[in-house]
């Protein structure tokens, strides 16, 4: 079975879109708000996300005795790259129909995740580990930069251009190598340099069957306007590439890795 064929049957209820939709407009939604908006049962609300989380278009996270579901972009960023960047590229940029937006409220960051990414990946968690922590793998999926760190609770961590310069930078918090990476976020492409603001990035990977669960939570992200929405696009990108390449096997020969 193709990966995209649960994407879209998911696609195809307009329930299912609906949910998309208002998740959308405020990400981070418990279920009774999210059956608000269909005239449905709260089970015939829940089965829709069941699917939803199946096909990966939604994520959730529980904080206490609330269950937060999370627009997921992934796929649909991936359903993009092999289904329309290929043969509209020069519209890259206006025809993102599911594509998230800082402009809306902030959430309250201490209940609950700001936002969350996911995807399965054919790798082993220390293969995911390795393509997160090794610079000969960043550099061909995140734009090109080298991540230099020791990855130790406390050191710092930089991701270099070409050219040198950094690109990001910030501080381990937590490092248990292969499942839990906990690093502070600061952008310095803004050029605001030290005065940037810092939020929180947490990678997780878990085992599933042959499969590494790889998710990704962003945290603090208070920045409005385009570079807010640069780094939620960025991260979209980002993570499709890490899976694209980890189950290329040229793409790791290439990176000195086969």
């Amino acid at each position: 079975m193709d990966e995209m064929d649960p994407v879209f049957k998911a696609l195809a209820d307009p329930h299912r879109r609906e949910l998309l939709d208002r998740l959308h407009e405020r990400d981070g939604q418990t279920l009774s708000e999210l059956q608000g908006y269909l005239p449905l049962s709260r089970f015939g609300c829940m089965k829709h996300l069941r699917v939803l989380e199946e096909a990966g278009l939604v994520t959730s996270r529980k904080v206490g005795r609330e269950k937060f579901h999370f627009l997921n972009p992934v796929p649909i960023q991936r359903a993009y790259d092999r289904w329309v960047e290929k043969y509209a590229r020069p519209w890259t940029r206006m025809i993102s129909g599911l594509k998230w937006s800082l402009e809306e409220p902030r959430m309250d960051t201490a209940t609950k995740p700001a936002h969350v990414y996911q995807i399965f990946i054919q790798a082993t968690p220390e293969r995911v580990w390795q393509a997160i922590t090794d610079p000969d793998l960043t550099q061909h999926y995140y734009f090109g930069t080298r991540i230099e760190s020791d990855f130790a609770p406390g050191s710092p961590y930089v991701y270099l251009t070409a050219d040198g310069s950094p690109m990001l930078d910030g501080t381990i918090v937590e490092s248990d190598p292969p499942h839990r990476l906990v690093m502070t976020f600061r952008p310095r492409w803004t050029g605001e340099g030290e005065d940037a603001p810092v939020s929180r990035v947490t990678w997780e990977v878990t085992p599933h069957e042959e499969q590494s669960k790889l998710s990704l939570i962003h945290e603090g992200l208070g920045i409005h306007g385009a570079v807010g929405e640069g780094i939620k696009d960025g991260w979209t990108r980002i993570i499709s590439t890490m899976k694209t390449m980890l189950e290329t096997e040229d793409a790791l020969v290439g990176a000195g890795t086969g």
